[in-house]
């Protein structure tokens, strides 16, 4: 899959949403949907960070994008549907998402999760998830083929210990998606998640801060799952989760006990 070679115009005309879009993979997919053609929307908190991303989408060519400014931390169910509102009324179409933002959390023992801790990375990993895919099927199936994908992990298809309440997240999605697709495997949408690896991002860092950087692939590098799931050679796939470093499924570092409690979202 990492050797994908898809078309120039592969995602001529689509457009297509991305959260957690101002930052690592998120920022990365941005661009490479948008030099396919898509028109992207940036979804994320941090707007500097969004602002960069739209420039670098206009100085590589790519149609013109916009930002949707938004805290998945404390997003409503009205602000979904706002959003959704807003998308149809200023593009009529949503040919793709990608459900990129995710929040970390404190890796440690099981017996040692916070109350507060497993709320916060289950709003955004998990429920924040639910209600935007809630809001925005209505708007998918008007533009069929339409493609939704979320975000695995390692961790999600196999419990590891210390990883805690992102690992139980990252299970859920798995399986949101799998229900997802079943329901969906008639409509022209299609569900499916991407594993991305070991990547090069901040997150992984603040997961594993002993290893080396240059020991791991960018996200310019994984891109082509994420293309081919986007693009119209995927029709076909459904209710799969793909390893996008298929080669690098083991990871042998060992995480710290502790991460930063504050995952990346914007």
């Amino acid at each position: 899959m990492l050797d994908y070679h898809p078309s120039s115009d592969l995602l001529k005309n689509k457009v297509i949403l991305v959260t957690g879009a101002g930052d690592g993979i998120g920022r990365q997919a941005a661009l490479s949907f948008g030099a396919h053609g898509a028109t992207v929307v940036l979804l994320g908190k941090t707007v500097k960070k969004l602002e960069a991303v739209y420039d670098e989408l206009l100085a590589q060519g790519s149609p013109e994008p916009a930002i949707i400014p938004l805290d998945l931390q404390g997003a409503t169910k009205q602000n979904y549907l706002d959003m959704t509102a807003t998308l149809r009324q200023q593009f009529g179409r949503l040919d793709g998402v990608l459900f990129n933002a995710g929040q970390l959390g404190a890796l440690g023992p099981f017996e040692m999760i916070g109350e507060d801790e497993w709320d916060k990375v289950m709003q955004v990993n998990v429920k924040s998830q639910m209600l935007m895919t809630q809001a925005l099927l209505p708007l998918l199936k008007d533009s069929k083929p339409a493609s939704i994908v979320y975000t695995s992990s390692g961790v999600g298809k196999r419990g590891r210990a210390y990883w805690g309440s992102y690992a139980i997240s990252k299970f859920a999605t798995e399986g949101m998606m799998q229900v997802l697709a079943a329901e969906l495997a008639d409509s022209g949408v299609r569900a499916n998640c991407i594993n991305p690896g070991a990547t090069r991002t901040g997150m992984r860092a603040r997961a594993y801060p002993a290893e080396a950087p240059s020991s791991l692939r960018t996200p310019a590098e994984i891109m082509g799952p994420y293309l081919y799931l986007m693009g119209d050679d995927s029709l076909s796939v459904n209710g799969q989760s793909i390893d996008a470093q298929g080669d690098r499924v083991a990871q042998t570092a060992q995480p710290r006990a502790q991460a930063d409690s504050q995952g990346k979202i914007g």
